[in-house]
């Protein structure tokens, strides 16, 4: 990526764009826009999330989901994973299994690559609070109470 990204920066996961397109003016949706208006770009996801949006559409032939994923991700960029994820990826992967409290594949690169990114990950998945150094919000937990 050729420009800098901003700071701070949060991570939007699966599961927080799956709602915002499921809810496009709900609480959820608010929370983004707030975030946004306070900070111009710092909201973002992963190409694995962008993967696991895609199979999700594809999985049951759905063009409709497919055009409002698309939609969303010309609003949210969608950043590469580079070399600087693999690091944290191998370092989060050995620390987790020692433990005997590993994640999903996807989920280790998606923390991989915030942690990579220094940027906050946004998730209702709890395990991400497992995760060593990450800094980690459930906005679902969050906007569900309003």
């Amino acid at each position: 990526m050729s420009h800098k990204l901003p700071s701070p920066l949060w991570l939007l996961d699966t599961n927080i764009l799956s709602k915002l397109i499921k809810q496009p003016d709900g609480a959820l949706a608010q929370r983004m826009r707030e975030v946004s208006d306070a900070h111009p770009g710092a909201l973002v996801t992963s190409l694995i999330v962008e993967c696991e949006l895609r199979f999700g559409a594809t999985r049951v032939n759905s063009l409709v989901l497919d055009s409002k994923i698309s939609n969303l991700l010309k609003l949210v960029p969608v950043l590469p994973l580079n070399a600087h994820v693999v690091p944290h990826y191998a370092t989060l992967r050995t620390q987790l299994e020692r433990q005997g409290t590993p994640i999903g594949p996807n989920d280790t690169l998606i923390a991989a690559h915030a942690l990579a990114l220094s940027a906050t990950l946004v998730s209702g998945d709890a395990e991400f609070a497992r995760v060593p150094g990450l800094m980690f919000e459930n906005w679902l937990a969050e906007c569900s109470s309003t």
